[in-house]
């Protein structure tokens, strides 16, 4: 058995509602809700970044995983903003968490999916015999830029996973990943914020990849979606999520534990992975998983997930992820946010 065996999530405090940025720039707050299916979204301090939330998000898996950290021999973290263009981000990780120096790391970037690339190379490294433990780590704080749609949506958080075979609380069953080169977002070197070609975001992009992927997941286990008792997508929006659920032949009683991007926003490569961690906050022994990640440029990664025994026995070591999306809550005006974001920027 391989599979999950700590799991955690970080979110910032900060929030600021999609009703504030719509009327900073002129657009109805309610045709803007009801067409993206948000609420608010997260905003990460000025002293948060991606290696912040992924060394939080790491210390709740250690908790659940109780094993010692110097255990794990390979740590890796997806971001497509890592805070250094030159300079790996999982080195601050292990430092801070006490797991090097006998440890492999790497720093990945595939946009949205990387947090799922580091879940999966993690695994594969314990399925492998090459270590006891991997962990795997998907953390954003994503940027959009003033007055664009992906405003509404970039967010911040992150989840990590410790992949192992001994306590497993979630058993890897299958994978699969279905990939392409479809141009619908980018962002060049030098750049600060991320360009996208309208167009190609939905069908030719999210959808096409989503639905590939579980298409061939499905088919891979020889399961239907009615043998899942819970079904997670990538959340670029409240709406993408739910249409690709539809078409895959989940329901919405499937999607509801992990569709957290209304109250959340879109986390980028922690976005699925957050919604899983949802997930096994609530999850019981016994239930199926399955879970597709999106990247653009573009690619997806599928994965089908079997709740074991132990997850009873682990879960109230740390946080939730509904208790930190619902709890200690500050809202910021749009002034504020954009000082927080850097947007603004104050010469010292």
């Amino acid at each position: 058995m391989i599979g999950i065996v700590g799991y955690g999530a970080y979110l910032p405090r900060y929030r600021i509602k999609v009703d504030e940025i719509a009327r900073q720039w002129g657009y109805d707050p309610d045709s803007v809700k009801k067409g993206l299916v948000l609420h608010e979204k997260t905003v990460p301090g000025l002293d948060e970044d991606t290696i912040t939330i992924s060394v939080e998000a790491s210390k709740k898996a250690l908790r659940r995983a109780q094993i010692d950290p110097k255990e794990i021999g390979a740590v890796y973290v997806g971001s497509e903003s890592h805070p250094y263009a030159v300079k790996p981000t999982a080195t601050i990780v292990i430092d801070a968490l006490d797991i090097g120096p006998n440890v492999h790391v790497a720093s990945y970037e595939f946009a949205c999916k990387a947090g799922t690339e580091a879940m999966y190379n993690a695994y594969a490294l314990v399925k492998a015999d090459e270590m006891k433990y991997a962990m795997g780590i998907g953390a954003d704080t994503s940027q959009g830029a003033p007055g664009d749609a992906l405003e509404f949506a970039a967010s911040a958080g992150g989840a990590a996973f410790i992949m192992g075979k001994e306590k497993v609380v979630a058993e890897i069953l299958y994978t699969n990943s279905y990939t392409s080169d479809t141009p619908d977002f980018w962002r060049r070197e030098g750049e600060y914020y991320p360009r996208h070609g309208g167009r190609f975001t939905g069908e030719p992009a999210y959808f096409k990849h989503i639905l590939g992927a579980g298409m061939a997941l499905l088919e891979k286990s020889k399961m239907k979606p009615e043998d899942f008792k819970y079904a997670v997508f990538h959340m670029p929006n409240g709406k993408f999520p739910q249409t690709a659920g539809r078409k895959l032949g989940f329901t919405k009683e499937q999607l509801e534990a992990g569709w957290i991007a209304p109250w959340m926003g879109n986390t980028y490569s922690g976005s699925s992975p957050m919604g899983l961690t949802a997930i096994l906050d609530v999850a019981e022994p016994g239930e199926l998983i399955f879970m597709v990640s999106f990247g653009s440029g573009a690619g997806s990664d599928g994965f089908i997930f079997r709740v074991t025994e132990e997850i009873t026995n682990v879960r109230d070591r740390a946080e939730k992820l509904r208790t930190m999306l619902d709890n200690n809550k500050k809202y910021l005006t749009y002034g504020e946010y954009a000082k927080y974001r850097r947007k603004i920027i104050i010469n010292e």
